[in-house]
């Protein structure tokens, strides 16, 4: 079989790992890679010895699929480009700018019979998949996603919502398989204009109740998922690949040292094995599967739809939340102005 032909639209950051992977993937071959840089675009095309194009109608004509890593307001329209050619996309999180952007986009996705596939990565995180499987067996009650870093080199040209939390909000639709009856959300702007801490509250018919936290005001990283269930309690660590489930033993267990002390064991810990595997190479290498193999991808661009009206709900009742603490401070500092 012929090795899968692949370009990269977009030569940032996440661009060049799309490069890097998809050059060590045995079924693709990079064959080219355009950006709006010129000078961007030839640097990463000549490291990867492919040509730069520096239109994307030249690059169409030369590929099966592309990964598409370009600023948001750009997705849908080189999306609908990549299908009107009849090129595979992997478009980066989120899907579109807009909720309507991403239902044309995935009506014209389901039309066209090609595979879209959108970049949540965390689904493909090793982590992540063992909790699944963990959960499987498990009566959840409560899941608690965090997603925490600093101010310095988080992406500030939007708000923290769109950058950290659709993330988690796409993992929460995907271990419920349902969308939330009802959202709650609040947030504050600490540095920026935009939104920099945020939590929000799902409820589901089923029962769980998810709390996301999303925060760019912390100087600790961090990437966990904490499930409370009735059976264990259980936490994975998306960042450090780390799963652990504690249990409570059945009866009492004691153990004597050899001076005769005491030690009372309430509960167990499991650390389950997590595979070393590289989130982004797994994504990649399922996408290049899907065209090969015909099968759907496992983040549709209906998938991506969903998260992305989930954020949008989540980030209109925050400001919602916001316009109302201000307003509300603004007759409590006119009543003290009465006062005083």
């Amino acid at each position: 079989m012929n090795p899968l032909r692949v370009g990269v639209i977009g030569a940032g950051r996440m661009g060049q790992r799309h490069c890097r992977v998809y050059s060590t993937l045995r079924q693709a071959q990079l064959v080219g890679i355009c950006d709006a840089v010129p000078e961007t675009g030839r640097r990463v095309a000549e490291e990867y010895d492919v040509p730069f194009y520096g239109d994307v109608e030249a690059l169409l004509k030369h590929v099966d699929a592309v990964s598409l890593a370009t600023p948001t307001p750009s997705h849908f329209g080189l999306a609908m480009q990549c299908l009107a050619q009849g090129v595979h996309v992997l478009v980066e999180k989120p899907l579109t700018e807009t909720v309507e952007q991403a239902e044309i986009l995935a009506q014209a996705a389901e039309a066209s019979g090609l595979v879209v596939q959108v970049g949540h990565i965390e689904r493909f995180n090793p982590a992540y998949i063992e909790l699944k499987n963990v959960l499987e067996n498990l009566t959840v009650l409560a899941v608690n996603f965090r997603r925490l870093s600093p101010y310095v080199g988080s992406n500030t040209d939007v708000d923290v919502v769109m950058d950290l939390m659709t993330h988690d909000v796409d993992l929460a639709l995907d271990l419920m398989g349902q969308e939330p009856l009802s959202v709650n959300a609040y947030g504050l702007a600490a540095f920026s204009g935009y939104i920099d801490h945020a939590v929000a509250h799902l409820c589901f018919g089923s029962g769980p109740i998810l709390t996301l936290t999303a925060s760019r005001v912390t100087e600790q990283k961090v990437r966990s998922v904490e499930v409370t269930a009735l059976e264990a309690y259980v936490e994975a660590d998306l960042l450090n690949k780390s799963l652990s489930v504690h249990r409570r033993t059945v009866g009492e267990y004691l153990n004597h040292n050899r001076r005769g002390v005491k030690y009372r064991q309430e509960s167990i810990v499991e650390r389950i094995f997590v595979p070393t595997l590289e989130p982004l190479f797994l994504e990649l290498q399922h996408f290049v599967d899907c065209i090969l193999h015909g099968s759907p991808p496992q983040v549709s661009a209906r998938d991506g739809l969903n998260a992305l009206r989930l954020v949008m709900d989540i980030r209109n009742a925050i400001y919602e939340s916001m316009s109302v603490m201000t307003e509300e401070a603004g007759h409590v500092r006119g009543a003290i102005g009465v006062l005083v």
